[in-house]
């Protein structure tokens, strides 16, 4: 075998464990506002290969052998992979027709059915995610992705306890990096903080010190330390992975959180139009024009929100369901509330999670509905998950309900967990707690 077939041979193997495993969305600050890819703001690790380059192996693979399921199986999850590496969803379009192919040609293929899988998990089709999940689980008991494509699907459909099962039997099957990580988000999910952290440890041992999977778990475990307010070692944790996978943009992302934190603006600034510059996903362009905001810079931050809008279309016409990150950010930034509401509404429909309900809770809040906000709040709270922006959003209920001293616990609690919870809340939560 050439050395040529030996680098293909093995791209081919990192990107299939990657799709499969990882595809879907686990981590997100509240309500999934990460948007896309990923449904939940959890980004799986990219591979290190040249994925360009394997899209045009086997797209003249098959210019050749055009009934090759397995091949047209493979380039649906390059295009997959395609989609995470720049942001265009035109990806996941053409990733659909390869897939839709292979299945056609073979209908049990196991790698295509789970490259359908985690796509419906990158558009945010849970309820599709699935269907495809267990079907896949059907032909292949004993296969591990089935358990992450299914539990993902579950978890954003709100059916926690059967999600943790399938996570556990995944750990079970296949310890490793997608495991664990989906463990600590459970953990996470279920207030235990300490233990999320320690599971992500494991996560991060277990990229084995390949550049961007170990980037994408620093990332991650930054993230836990930085909802809890701990921000040296999440900054800690952001410079380690731009340091084991250098211009990897959610470090620049996360940095311009750090940064904005400790009053540099300038710097904040810099860092994300780094990312933005490098993938333009809408939570990215969102920050930008909120650290535009901050800054004084009102015009260009309503050139990026009105990007945001342009990309959520994009998305949309691709496939991407955008209802609860749409209806976020519009409450949010107070664009068309009774809109948003109605957004929300239908999110919630169909991502009956604690996110869904968090969002629509706010929501109705900022609709001047808050006795039906209460209800919400109190459902996106049930598991017991420690989230600031979470905490903030049921302080502003009570206090439109006249709640003054619920108000106050609610808003006190969130700034003691993570005083720099959010750029346009915190310093809100501050000024009303006094």
């Amino acid at each position: 075998m050439t050395r040529r077939r030996v680098v293909l041979a093995a791209t081919v193997a990192v990107l299939a464990a990657t799709v499969a495993l990882l595809g879907g969305a686990l981590r997100g600050s509240s309500a999934g506002a990460s948007g896309v890819p990923s449904p939940g703001g959890f980004e799986g690790p990219l591979p290190s290969a040249d994925t360009a380059g394997l899209v045009r192996e086997l797209q003249a693979k098959l210019r050749a052998h055009n009934r090759d399921a397995h091949s047209f199986a493979l380039l649906g999850l390059a295009y997959e992979q395609r989609a995470r590496e720049t942001g265009d969803p035109a990806y996941y379009s053409k990733a659909d027709g390869v897939l839709e192919r292979a299945l056609r040609l073979s209908p049990n293929d196991l790698v295509a059915l789970s490259g359908l899988g985690s796509l419906a998990l990158s558009r945010h089709r849970f309820r599709e995610a699935l269907w495809i999940g267990e079907r896949a689980h059907r032909l292949s008991p004993t296969t591990a992705r089935t358990y992450g494509l299914v539990g993902d699907a579950q978890l954003e459909l709100g059916r926690y306890s059967a999600a943790f099962r399938s996570f556990n039997q995944l750990a079970a099957l296949r310890p490793g990096l997608a495991a664990y990580a989906r463990v600590s988000y459970a953990r996470e999910l279920l207030g235990e903080t300490d233990a999320a952290i320690n599971a992500m440890k494991l996560a991060l041992d277990a990229a084995a010190s390949e550049p961007e999977p170990t980037a994408w778990a620093h990332v991650q475990l930054g993230k836990l330390y930085w909802s809890v307010g701990k921000i040296g070692a999440a900054g800690t944790q952001y410079r380690a992975a731009l340091f084991a996978f250098p211009g990897y943009v959610y470090a620049y992302d996360a940095l311009a959180q750090v940064a904005a934190a400790r009053g540099r603006l300038r710097a904040a600034v810099a860092f994300e139009q780094r990312a933005v510059q490098a993938i333009p996903l809408p939570q990215f362009v969102g920050s930008l024009g909120d650290l535009y905001r901050l800054s004084g810079r009102e015009r260009a931050a309503q050139r990026e929100y009105a990007l945001v809008d342009v990309i959520h279309r994009l998305l949309v016409a691709n496939g991407v369901k955008t209802d609860l990150e749409t209806a976020l950010f519009d409450v949010d930034h107070a664009s068309g509330l009774p809109r948003a509401l109605a957004l929300a509404r239908l999110a919630h429909r169909e991502r009956p999670s604690i996110d869904g309900d968090d969002v629509l809770a706010w929501a109705f809040a900022r609709n001047g509905r808050c006795g039906d906000a209460l209800d919400y709040s109190q459902r996106a709270l049930r598991l017991g998950t420690h989230d600031a922006l979470k905490y903030f959003h049921r302080g502003m209920i009570e206090r439109c309900l006249g709640h003054r001293s619920a108000a106050r616990f609610w808003l006190g609690r969130a700034l003691r967990l993570n005083p720099n919870f959010s750029l346009l809340w915190a310093p809100v939560a501050r000024r009303l707690v006094g």
